[in-house]
């Protein structure tokens, strides 16, 4: 918020920040797409993803009051922080049972906005595409902005795909009694992106500005398929092999990225 504006109250505009991170690969057999689920599940528990949300926390200048989290079965995690503008009084953290009868659960509190994750592997024996997708939420109101995380966010997993939305809603006056509707100059969410990531991702816009609202979509330039190969490499397959494989995960990508189906 620009240092000359003076609010009459408090700043009652609600920013949302919304993440789709998706990982792809490839697994051929049964066995191989068993070992990606886990070593993703394993990857991305619920103890990292909590760590993430509290850096997160921290990089927008807010406060935990409460975390509840969860690992499922047979896989996925969820993390949800509720967050506080000012620190408290009390402990700023604290662990308790979540909300419903699942007894390992977490959840993060802040007395004016939250951060969540949840996580969804999952695979198709078709295929033998595998794709995760980690969906993170980043709600705040006040002086504390959720775009403030977004470049850690982005650095803190490997991602294919990226799809963002960010929106203020609501509106605070300032002491003139004249409605704010928005506290920041905003064109794209690209603004707030680091060199390196506009580098590395094709990117796509759809704002609606007349409503504040912003999304971007963003898929990685470089395909380097041994990267994409879980539990063999482009050694031990055929040229021919290799191209189909190839054509399968730019066609998942793809798909993905434009949110429709190429067939």
């Amino acid at each position: 918020m620009p240092d000359n504006l003076r609010l009459h109250g408090f700043n009652n505009l609600t920013s949302s920040l919304s993440f789709n991170i998706y990982d792809i690969c490839y697994a051929k057999t049964e066995e191989q797409r068993g070992a990606y689920i886990d070593y993703i599940d394993e990857l991305y528990n619920a103890e990292r993803l909590t760590q993430i949300l509290k850096d997160v926390t921290n990089i927008i200048g807010a406060h935990v009051l409460n975390i509840a989290r969860q690992d499922y079965e047979p896989h996925g995690a969820s993390v949800t922080i509720l967050i506080a503008e000012h620190e408290l009084d009390e402990p700023a953290a604290q662990t308790t049972p979540g909300p419903g009868p699942l007894p390992e659960t977490v959840v993060g509190h802040l007395d004016k906005s939250h951060v969540t994750v949840h996580s969804y592997p999952e695979s198709h024996p078709d295929n033998g595409i595998s794709t995760f997708r980690l969906d993170i939420d980043v709600s705040t109101c006040g002086h504390i902005s959720p775009l403030k995380a977004l470049n850690y966010l982005i650095h803190s997993f490997d991602s294919d795909i990226v799809t963002m939305d960010y929106r203020v809603r609501g509106f605070t006056r300032d002491v003139d009694g004249k409605k704010l509707f928005i506290d920041h100059a905003i064109t794209s969410i690209q603004d707030y992106l680091a060199e390196d990531t506009k580098q590395a991702y094709q990117m796509m816009d759809v704002n609606v500005y007349q409503d504040n609202m912003f999304h971007t979509k963003m898929l990685l330039k470089d395909f380097e398929l041994d990267n994409y190969l879980f539990g063999t490499s482009r050694r031990d397959i055929t040229f021919e092999e290799a191209r189909d494989i190839e054509s399968r995960l730019r066609k998942e990508m793809l798909e993905i990225f434009y949110s429709r189906n190429l067939d």
